[in-house]
């Protein structure tokens, strides 16, 4: 049993995050029938399962309607979104009730500032649009987690976006290991950038500390199983979901020697060799 799957519904984004790595690969929604094929194949093997790998969830026109077919079949649904869609998916997504919704706060550094400073207009609309959405979401029974995964990169603007939720959310605001606790399902979390693995990025070595395949593992929009949500570009393809049995794909020698490797804290994959998040727990 894995603790998650990453299933990347779409690989489309409606922004262009500072700190995202991208991708290159032919632009993509999975279908309903695909999205239950994907679940089908997923049987007993989760309880969760987090709908992006790239790509933006909330820009997938059917994904309200995903999240109760997962609901029927006995999962939970974790989003994470950059926050820009909220107010308008905002009623839908509520009444779909995921199990949790992360926003990433970060993704208005690079898109709304710009260069030459803070676009006021466009992040009062985004913080207005995103606290509304928390409070709403949080007092109707849904985990919200806003993130704050920039430090050291935000230019003193997570100051400024601290005490804008102090003005607008109500609660406890208790500190703990991970952040704070704003009240019952509302949280805020900090955080760290860190480097996605990218084959020119620099050899970062042979030892990592990795749960890919273990913990979890992902499947991109056209149906290709990756080891973890950082494979953004598809590098380690194990197999296809639409085309291979899953259980053939995750027991291929390609995976049981990540597997093995990650055992003794070894990356049979020069892709994980060249992995910052991997690095961080060494």
């Amino acid at each position: 049993m894995y603790a998650k799957v990453y299933i990347e519904i779409t690989n489309i984004c409606n922004m262009n995050c500072s700190f995202c790595h991208g991708h290159s690969r032919k632009p993509g929604r999975m279908s309903r029938e695909q999205f239950e094929a994907v679940l089908e194949q997923l049987e007993g093997r989760t309880k969760h399962i987090y709908y992006h790998l790239m790509g933006e969830p909330l820009s997938h026109p059917q994904l309200p309607e995903f999240i109760g077919i997962a609901k029927n079949r006995g999962l939970k649904s974790i989003i994470t979104t950059n926050g820009s869609l909220l107010a308008r998916r905002q009623e839908k997504l509520i009444a779909a009730a995921p199990h949790k919704v992360s926003v990433s706060l970060h993704s208005f550094e690079g898109e709304l500032c710009g260069t030459a400073g803070q676009d006021e207009e466009a992040y009062e609309k985004y913080m207005r649009d995103v606290t509304d959405f928390a409070d709403a979401a949080s007092k109707a029974g849904i985990i919200v987690v806003l993130r704050l995964w920039n430090r050291g990169h935000d230019g003193g603007r997570n100051d400024r976006t601290f005490e804008y939720l102090r003005g607008r959310l109500e609660g406890e605001w208790a500190e703990n290991t991970r952040g704070i606790r704003i009240r019952d399902k509302l949280h805020l979390e900090w955080g760290d950038r860190f480097q996605w693995p990218d084959l020119n990025a620099e050899m970062q070595g042979d030892e990592v500390v990795c749960w890919g395949l273990k913990d979890h593992f992902g499947i991109l929009c056209d149906g290709t199983v990756v080891p973890c949500c950082l494979d953004s570009e598809g590098v380690i393809n194990l197999g296809n979901v639409f085309e291979d049995n899953l259980d053939s794909v995750l027991n291929s020698e390609r995976a049981q020697a990540m597997v093995r490797g990650f055992a003794c804290r070894k990356a049979s994959e020069e892709l994980c060799r060249r992995c910052g998040y991997a690095q961080r727990f060494v």
